[in-house]
């Protein structure tokens, strides 16, 4: 019956498809405090490490210092705020809407350890966070 695998394989791939598209439309657009997590979109991020220093590299086109949080919370790192709609297209209509805007929020769990922020930047459209890790009295 490799006719009945087949049905069953495109059926199988069709539900995925329909799923990740549900998990964009979440993404993207739902508002904030809406049925959703209230989060918001999530910007893409890349961890690098050298020592005992993180590199945190957050793609946030658009997002200005005014409207950036940064913060460590025990172990998690978390990075929020809000892109705006620019003024300067602000009464225009919409032909084609794929930007994420409105309020983000991204939780990062970090590596063992005690970290701090060393450094902010942000610049080019994309945060750059250094953080230390921070020596213990027991030498961790």
């Amino acid at each position: 019956m490799p006719s009945r695998d087949l049905e069953r394989r495109m059926w199988a791939e069709a539900c995925a498809l329909l799923d990740q598209a549900e998990r964009l439309q979440r993404q993207f657009f739902d508002p904030p405090g809406g049925r959703g997590t209230g989060r918001g979109w999530q910007p893409p991020v890349d961890v690098y490490s050298a020592g005992s220093e993180l590199v945190i590299m957050a793609a946030l086109p658009g997002v200005t210092a005014e409207r950036l949080e940064v913060g460590i919370d025990g172990v998690m790192l978390m990075i929020a705020g809000e892109r705006r709609l620019p003024d300067a297209l602000r009464g225009h209509r919409v032909q084609r809407l794929e930007i994420p805007r409105g309020r983000f929020e991204r939780r990062l769990r970090l590596p063992p350890g005690t970290y701090q922020i060393g450094r902010l930047e942000l610049s080019h459209g994309c945060l750059v966070l250094i953080l230390h890790r921070v020596e213990s009295m027991t030498g961790e």
